[in-house]
């Protein structure tokens, strides 16, 4: 009976086996749930340019003409198919008709019919801006009609201005819209009054 004593039980329950387990499990739950905690959002494929304000200009799709726009900032910076980015203006692309609007991909013929041009403004200068239309190319010898939009982008999306110009042939500029702006974004003095930016041999 004296030797019983100095062996464990016959069964398998150690007390300090069973807490040892629980710790390592315990352990490996936590790591599990932090590590789900630091892992970076999957954001593939997702683009969230910063922007306070859009500015497009859009003709009739497949139309041939190639229509540029071109903005004025409040320090006299311009944006245009000649100078893409200039102060806090960037010109996101350069849309010239129907020329690069098609695309071959194993033999079959890709279209892109929209023609449109866009102009972020991704900060804000207190001042005047001035948004032109250029007639750059024509090719049909017709009026074309060219949609402007300015919309304020912060904290929410509102139209600032939408209006239709005509353009009546190659070199053929007009301004679509000025508008000004205070330091913090705040949209005033709409108006259409004319000012040349590029038309040789004019003053604005």
């Amino acid at each position: 009976m004296i030797g019983k004593d100095l062996f464990p039980p016959d069964d398998d329950q150690n007390p300090f086996t069973d807490v040892l387990f629980n710790a390592l499990l315990g352990f490996a739950f936590m790591f599990s749930v932090a590590f789900i905690m630091i892992r970076p959002e999957i954001t593939q494929g997702k683009v969230n340019p910063k922007a306070e304000f859009l500015i497009t200009a859009q003709w009739p799709d497949n139309h041939p003409d190639d229509i540029d726009l071109i903005v004025e900032d409040a320090t006299g910076n311009l944006v245009w198919f000649d100078t893409r980015e200039a102060g806090l203006m960037h010109l996101d692309r350069d849309d010239r008709g129907s020329l690069n609007d098609a695309l071959t991909v194993n033999g079959e013929r890709i279209e892109n019919p929209l023609n449109q041009e866009t102009v972020t403004l991704r900060g804000i200068a207190a001042g005047e801006y001035v948004v032109n239309l250029l007639h750059y190319r024509a090719v049909t010898g017709n009026p074309v009609p060219v949609k402007v939009k300015v919309e304020k982008l912060n904290p929410s999306v509102s139209v600032v201005f939408a209006g239709t110009n005509i353009l009546t042939g190659a070199g053929n500029e007009q301004t679509a819209v000025r508008f000004s702006l205070d330091a913090i974004g705040n949209v005033s003095k709409i108006y259409t009054r004319d000012k040349a930016l590029i038309r040789a041999g004019d003053k604005p």
